[in-house]
């Protein structure tokens, strides 16, 4: 096999969301260099997922079952896709590039005497290779990476650098595969997954997200921006000052030290728009700006832009959304 594969991520049954994204990476990376685009999925009792995934457009699904694959654990899926790697010879692995991911996907690439490309926003092709790009500092730069060695070849890609509704819909066979497994491989001993105390709110599955930055002035004024998420029904999130300075959780920062969003809709309100917080909300589907400062950068990736005083803009945004809920 000379192609994409695309390595979904699930967990108990439950896709995660950057699987989608990574999927449409794989299917427009395979148009664009000629070659074909296939999925896998890992794990125990994943019949449901697989047959999920082979209604997407691949050429086939790798269904990657053995009960040692029931709980994550980084020795145990570095085995399992070494093996399906060296059976269906890819020449691109692509991976979300998740907590999980972090984990296992540099010790794969070793085993192949590889390095993963990590974190990469986007790629573009050359002379029918692939070309990745990845950020450095905070966004400020942009480096290319161009793939060395022979196949294959490992990259992870950055939660909002693709659309996962752009990945296609269409038919294809599911293939199973045990890999040769053992318990004496599995050198750790997984147990519950951590978890953090409760959020109150999980950015990054939200349609709609107002967020609020230093134009707000003060934290007094905080509760004029809420009225309006509340208003469209949206979750509220705010740059890194506003965090920083503790008028909001910091589990509610978007950018490059926060959450990276991908809403269908970012409301970016008292936002100049420096580097690091375009890095946490690019990948919205569309982005409306209110500010004053008419050469801010928000309004350069802006979709719509209100030049003015957010103190006159937003109260009467929420009139008028008032008005068209009725």
């Amino acid at each position: 096999m000379s192609g994409v594969l695309v390595v979904m991520e699930q967990r108990a049954g439950s896709w995660h969301r950057m699987s989608w994204e990574t999927l449409a990476a794989g299917q427009q990376l395979a148009v664009q260099t000629g070659l074909k685009v296939y999925g896998a999925v890992i794990g125990q009792e994943i019949g449901a997922l697989a047959e999920e995934l082979a209604r997407k457009k691949l050429d086939h699904v790798h269904a990657v079952e053995h009960s040692l694959l029931a709980t994550y654990t980084a020795d145990g899926f570095t085995a399992a896709l070494e093996q399906l790697i060296r059976k269906f010879n890819p020449s691109i692995v692509l991976f979300p590039h998740t907590y999980q991911v972090r984990d296992f996907a540099p010790k794969l690439a070793t085993r192949f005497n590889q390095v993963l490309v990590s974190d990469a926003v986007g790629f573009r092709v050359e002379a029918g290779a692939p070309i990745f790009v990845r950020q450095l500092f905070q966004g400020k730069l942009n480096a290319d990476v161009k793939l060395g060695g022979g196949d294959p070849h490992f990259a992870s890609l950055q939660a909002g650098a693709f659309r996962a509704d752009q990945a296609e819909d269409g038919t294809s066979q599911i293939e199973h595969f045990t890999p040769a497994l053992t318990a004496d491989i599995i050198r750790a001993k997984p147990q519950e997954p951590f978890r953090e105390s409760a959020r109150a709110v999980d950015l990054t599955s939200a349609d709609i997200i107002v967020s609020v930055g230093r134009g707000i002035k003060e934290k007094d004024n905080i509760p004029i921006v809420e009225e309006l998420a509340k208003a469209l029904g949206a979750e509220l999130a705010a740059s890194r000052p506003i965090c920083d300075s503790g008028w909001l959780p910091m589990e509610r920062q978007v950018g490059s030290s926060g959450q990276t969003v991908s809403p269908k809709m970012y409301l970016a309100v008292g936002i100049s728009g420096a580097i690091q917080h375009l890095v946490g909300m690019k990948g919205a589907k569309t982005i409306v700006a209110i500010n004053k400062d008419a050469n801010a950068p928000i309004f350069e990736v802006a979709d719509y832009g209100i030049v003015g005083d957010l103190f006159e803009v937003v109260p009467a945004l929420i009139e008028e959304v008032k008005k068209a809920k009725g």
